[in-house]
């Protein structure tokens, strides 16, 4: 049977069945409305938990709520309860044109089709076959929580973007980050993005932004965010430019300028 595809299912997948949770008993639409109803400010600090998904299995039909072992096609009505189904994850949707797949070394589906993808076995997660040469390796990359909204990043459901440091962070975080011109990683302070422009642009104002002859002789020590080089430069008020890699993303580490004490009376 293909019937009834339009009307079930929930807000996070579309299919013809529900999954009872081995953790609390509880039917939901899916591991995220469970986790979603479990987590929430209403539930008690200790009652919180998520769902072990590995563990399921039991599932209720939609069409005739019969519940039974995890299988692809109803026991009671012969209905398909998910065109993708996942013994290994226990996972059914119906909407095959996000082009799941299981990735074992994962252990988890993704989704974006298998042939467009890899798994790096350091960053122990799947990148676009774009990164397959060029990513740089972080030991479980993904393994943790974003470090803007602190969603954990290894099973998130948004689109995540690996930064030229190979830290990971939602693309929604990202973009609101750049939206607020913050373009350092969150992690490791290094640039997110190529800044050749905005550099240039820096060099124009800093030329074009004399010090007064008090600050013309006055070294600073810096260190560069970009290429962790130490260096000894001239002071300027708005920027310092790290003499290695032409990067201004920099702190000041020591030497900087007199602070006027404020006199008292």
């Amino acid at each position: 049977m293909d019937l009834g595809a339009e009307q079930h299912g929930c807000e996070h997948y579309t299919r013809r069945c529900r999954i009872r949770a081995p953790c609390c008993g509880e039917v939901f639409g899916c591991r995220h409305c469970h986790n979603q109803a479990k987590n929430s400010l209403e539930v008690d600090l200790l009652d919180r938990h998520e769902i072990p998904r590995h563990e399921i299995s039991k599932v209720i039909c939609s069409l005739c709520n019969k519940e039974q072992d995890v299988q692809q096609n109803c026991s009671g009505c012969g209905a398909c309860m998910g065109k993708y189904f996942c013994e290994k994850c226990n996972f059914f949707d119906d909407d095959i044109s996000k082009k799941q797949y299981h990735c074992d070394g994962c252990g988890i589906c993704r989704t974006g089709g298998i042939d467009n993808f890899f798994h790096c076995e350091k960053c122990g997660c799947c990148y676009s076959n774009v990164l397959k040469d060029s990513h740089h390796c972080v030991e479980r990359a993904m393994h943790h929580n974003c470090p803007v909204c602190f969603e954990y990043l290894f099973d998130s459901t948004m689109d995540i973007s690996v930064l030229h440091c190979g830290h990971t962070i939602h693309l929604e975080c990202l973009n609101e980050m750049r939206v607020h011109h913050h373009f350092s990683c969150p992690v490791c302070s290094r640039s997110a993005c190529d800044m050749t422009d905005a550099w240039q642009k820096l060099d124009q104002e800093v030329a074009a932004t004399p010090m007064p002859e008090f600050y013309q002789k006055k070294m600073v020590w810096i260190l560069c965010n970009d290429c962790g080089a130490t260096s000894s430069v001239r002071f300027h008020v708005l920027a310092q430019k790290c003499p290695g890699c032409s990067s201004y993303n920099t702190r000041e580490t020591r030497g900087g300028p007199a602070i006027a004490a404020c006199s008292r009376v």
